[in-house]
């Protein structure tokens, strides 16, 4: 139900709220008749996302800078058959993916999740999004050739873990040692940058644009950082990626794409509410 939400939303904790009404709805109304519980209980996730994006439409219009999705701390495995993990093995979790997602329509995010995550048939699918089984197999071929046609033009399918590992403490190491030459060889000439502050803190407006001016401007973050601060080198959306921590509590999250093994996209979360459900450094 989480892997479903989180994937159609882009955010933990609004994913984790639709996942919570349900169970409490589900509890306290159990209908009596129900075939297929699992299929109930997503029908409903899926049914409240959708309502979800709706009235979240034109807040995304009105939001400050770039959007970027919550960042989902993936260390812990969880129940290796779940639909997360079921996912996580077929297609990337990583920040890349989920903004081709985000490009959907509703209807394009929900009947494509629902076949890639949980496998669903198409009349299945059709009973949770009011469509017919032959339109939604229509939509989902649209869907999957949409983002296939931008994820093979951008290249995002999910790189080699430890070869985006080793790139990312290269970067570490060029930012921690002023090595302004080391971090531009790192980054693709024309590598870009986007932070998400949500107009709650400051960043970067617009996206950072090629290797020289990403350099400098994250050269220009490392010069304001406190004596407090640190960071840790973690997984995210199953990939490596980086948490930074103003004292012990988290400041931002880094995700990285890379392409023919430079880095490509530098994806920096520094909304404050999109970090509230990371742990502490004490956690």
């Amino acid at each position: 139900m989480f892997s479903i939400a989180y994937r159609m939303l882009g955010n933990v904790m609004d994913a984790e709220d639709i996942v919570q009404e349900v169970f409490l709805a589900w509890n306290a109304n159990k209908p009596e008749q129900v075939q297929n519980i699992k299929s109930y209980l997503c029908k409903m996730v899926t049914n409240r996302c959708i309502d979800h994006i709706r009235s979240a439409s034109k807040r995304r219009e009105a939001y400050v800078g770039p959007w970027l999705p919550s960042p989902l701390l993936t260390d812990d495995p969880g129940e290796p058959d779940g639909p997360a993990s079921i996912y996580l093995h077929k297609e990337s979790l990583s920040t890349a993916y989920l903004l081709l997602l985000q490009q959907l329509s509703w209807i394009e995010r929900a009947v494509f999740v629902l076949r890639e995550v949980l496998q669903y048939d198409y009349d299945e699918i059709a009973e949770i999004v009011d469509k017919s089984s032959a339109n939604c197999r229509q939509i989902f071929h649209r869907a999957k050739g949409a983002i296939s046609g931008i994820s093979s033009s951008s290249e995002t399918g999910p790189p080699k873990s430890e070869s985006l590992k080793r790139r990312i403490e290269l970067f570490v190491h060029a930012l921690t040692t002023g090595n302004s030459g080391q971090l531009v060889n790192i980054l693709k000439a024309d590598a870009r940058l986007q932070s998400d502050g949500g107009g709650k803190v400051t960043a970067a407006i617009r996206p950072i644009l090629g290797a020289e001016r990403v350099s400098a401007f994250l050269f220009g973050i490392v010069g304001k950082a406190t004596p407090d601060s640190s960071y840790r080198m973690v997984s995210v959306n199953g990939e490596p990626g980086i948490v930074t921590y103003a004292g012990k509590k988290p400041n931002s999250v880094m995700t990285f794409r890379i392409q023919d093994e430079e880095i490509a996209d530098i994806y920096i979360v520094i909304n404050p509410d999109k970090l509230l459900h990371l742990p502490d450094l004490s956690s």
